[in-house]
């Protein structure tokens, strides 16, 4: 009984907010596509530079002088946790609504870089890389941020509707400690993706990076 009403609120929520999540998913989208298309307008210098740092990373990683999974595990979480904290910040102050999206942006031309940038250097192997370094984390980190970023869109449209249109619709608490209790149990996801950046991904890595330089 319990479940079925779980599964009725969560239908009628995303019926509510298709919209707004067919805007932020097109939106985090374009800055993948983005952030792929910067890495071809890099000089040829530029690529350079930056692969010889990758290089040099990934030599350490072969030799498994990376931080410590514990370390690794507190900066994921910390960065993340923060960057779910603006959200929410913003979704509850009227002026932040294009700051999330600007945000939301930026997060998906730093995934669309990464790989790019890994296949447009290394072909094959780079994609392989960005496969087990990028995507076992980003599988619980992105459909977060997209979570995140249209509860915060719709908080802060409802504030904007009540301020300024004068509409009278469910009354602000009720909303505020449900928006509150999302973005907590938000943050209980990210300490699993926290758990796959810092545990995971690492010896994924080491064993394609070893892979590829024998």
């Amino acid at each position: 009984m319990k479940k079925k009403m779980y599964q009725n609120a969560a239908a009628a929520h995303f019926r509510e907010h298709s919209s707004i999540y067919l805007f932020v998913i097109v939106l985090f989208l374009m800055g993948v596509i983005f952030g792929a298309i910067v890495v071809n307008s890099l000089s040829f210098t530029q690529k350079e530079d930056l692969f010889y740092y990758l290089s040099q990373f990934f030599g350490q990683v072969s030799d498994g002088h990376v931080a410590a999974a514990n370390e690794l595990f507190k900066q994921s979480f910390f960065h993340n946790t923060k960057f779910i904290g603006l959200m929410w910040i913003l979704g509850i102050s009227i002026i932040g609504l294009p700051v999330i999206l600007i945000l939301l942006f930026m997060k998906g031309m730093v995934v669309g870089f990464t790989v790019g940038f890994l296949v447009n250097q290394m072909g094959w192997e780079g994609f392989l890389l960005s496969f087990v370094s990028v995507l076992p984390q980003n599988l619980i980190i992105i459909p977060i941020f997209i979570l995140a970023a249209t509860l915060a869109v719709s908080f802060s449209l409802k504030m904007i509707r009540r301020q300024f249109m004068k509409k009278v619709g469910q009354p602000i608490m009720p909303l505020f400690g449900r928006y509150m209790i999302a973005f907590a149990v938000a943050i209980l996801f990210l300490i699993a993706a926290a758990g796959v950046e810092a545990f995971i991904s690492p010896v994924l890595m080491k064993s394609v990076v070893s892979s590829i330089q024998s």
